[in-house]
């Protein structure tokens, strides 16, 4: 390797990690796929290790770096767009023609799952949030609209509103939330998610988790916590911030996982992952 072609791919592996840290590169998809791209240039285990401390709250990633060694690079992109042809037509199977769905944050399993649907000729609207402080749901909301899916965006507090038939809203019939990581007892998701299941549980509102399987770890996982300048940049002396990133939905509230392994239970999903 030139001296100029190690300082060009030092430069892109740089900056793909930094935009992974600050949340430029969204989704566990995108992350894992960028963050598989940035290996391939610099194939070592100091540049793993960097790439895995971006985003502990990430097995994808893990999974991904895990699989590169028993297969190849273009196996592993052959293996996220497999995922998403079965989960788009499983998803698509549930929706129902005049459904109201819900969802948070942004999830590209669940955006993309939409739009196919949408482009198969089902029916429906999306209410999804804001989802402060960096505003993912209008990624969301842009990405739809642009499939010609009629949606309506709330602000983060007002989910009870969006998923009741409450001043002037019609009442939900699912939430499909995207899920960072799969674990043996529920899933962590953008915060908020816990609350948005509780809420539809209450209601009598399915919750779905849609994810690729790849998102599963057997092990615990550390709950990000992220600068508290994104909520509040300059803030006056001693007033306390916290900005929690993710938070854990137990499975009790999740009525299936849509993988690629099917619409399972939680707990089938468990036996056959593992």
């Amino acid at each position: 390797m030139s001296l100029k072609t190690y300082f060009r791919k030092k430069r892109e592996f740089n900056k793909i990690c930094k935009d992974i840290k600050e949340i430029k590169i969204q989704g566990a998809r995108n992350i894992a796929k960028k963050a598989l791209y940035a290996y391939s240039l610099f194939p070592t285990k100091k540049s793993r290790k960097k790439l895995l401390s971006l985003r502990p709250t990430e097995p994808m990633l893990e999974n991904v770096l895990n699989n590169i060694e028993t297969h190849s690079y273009q196996e592993i992109l052959k293996h996220f767009d497999s995922a998403q042809e079965k989960i788009n037509k499983f998803v698509f199977k549930i929706i129902k023609n005049k459904d109201i769905l819900f969802t948070h944050c942004h999830s590209t399993n669940v955006v993309n799952a939409l739009i196919y649907a949408k482009n198969n000729k089902k029916n429906f609207e999306v209410y999804n949030t804001e989802t402060r402080p960096l505003l993912q749901g209008r990624k969301t909301a842009k990405e739809l609209k642009n499939a010609k899916i009629k949606v309506t965006m709330f602000v983060d507090s007002a989910s009870g509103v969006a998923l009741s038939d409450e001043q002037g809203t019609k009442k939900a019939d699912r939430v499909f939330l995207g899920a960072d990581a799969l674990l043996k007892n529920g899933v962590i998701n953008k915060i908020g998610s816990e609350v948005i299941a509780q809420i539809a549980k209450n209601q009598n509102i399915p919750v779905y988790i849609v994810a690729d399987s790849w998102k599963y770890s057997p092990k615990n996982i550390k709950l990000e916590q992220r600068d508290m300048d994104e909520i509040w940049n300059k803030s006056p002396k001693k007033i306390n911030i916290k900005n929690p990133t993710f938070e854990f939905v137990p499975k009790k509230y999740i009525k299936a996982v849509i993988s690629e392994l099917g619409v399972l239970k939680y707990n089938q999903f468990l036996r056959k992952v593992k």
